[in-house]
């Protein structure tokens, strides 16, 4: 596929198609979790063929989402490590937030927050898939207090990361441009220049 000579490749079609996997994935994870969190939510059930259906679904649904966001983890993990820019980039997040950008540390091919915010989702979905697993008895079976402790762990790391990937979302939208390039994979040179300035450098050689 030919590009325009002002675009860069911002994700491969590998990583955009991984990525919304995982993005389908977790939808469908958390519409199934919402159907046991609160009896609001159970009418939920019906999108899977009714509660016992969802039920047996949602474990195998949560299993493939942590193997797909695998995949992700390997490829992105190394683009991720915070640096001592990424401190002062934090620091100063106020002036992002009031439009004030031009003046932050320039950035990387992810920024401070979006690195932070794949090592809080990463984290999170560990934890859900250990305390899932806790609870998951169709094959073997643990102690009570164990499940219902893995149960409370569980219910509210699915609410913390509901709330992450809102803020993902948010800040993809917020960000213009943001999406167009996990759609369509790339990105012009100004936006690089304007957003990720060090990964615009390295990729122009400028």
């Amino acid at each position: 596929m030919n590009r325009h000579p002002q675009e860069l490749e911002r994700f491969t079609p590998r990583e955009r198609i991984n990525h919304w996997l995982v993005a389908i994935g977790f939808v469908l994870m958390a519409l199934s979790g919402l159907a046991f969190f609160h009896p609001a939510f159970w009418p939920l059930v019906q999108l899977f063929g009714g509660g016992v259906w969802a039920r047996i679904l949602h474990p195998y649904i949560g299993l493939g989402l942590v193997i797909l966001f695998a995949f992700l983890f390997v490829r992105f993990r190394s683009l991720n490590g915070l640096r001592p820019g990424d401190w002062e980039w934090l620091k100063r997040i106020g002036e992002l937030l009031k439009g004030g950008d031009r003046g932050m540390p320039p950035q990387e091919k992810f920024n401070a927050g979006e690195k932070l915010m794949f090592w809080a989702l990463s984290l999170c979905l560990l934890l859900l898939a250990l305390s899932g697993l806790c609870i998951w008895r169709a094959f073997y079976s643990l102690p009570v207090e164990i499940v219902r402790l893995a149960s409370l762990v569980h219910a509210a790391l699915g609410a913390a990361m509901i709330g992450l990937i809102f803020g993902h979302i948010y800040a993809a939208l917020w960000t213009k441009g943001a999406i167009p390039a996990m759609v369509y994979g790339t990105v012009s040179r100004a936006w690089a220049k304007h957003h990720h300035l060090l990964w615009y450098r390295r990729m122009t050689g400028n």
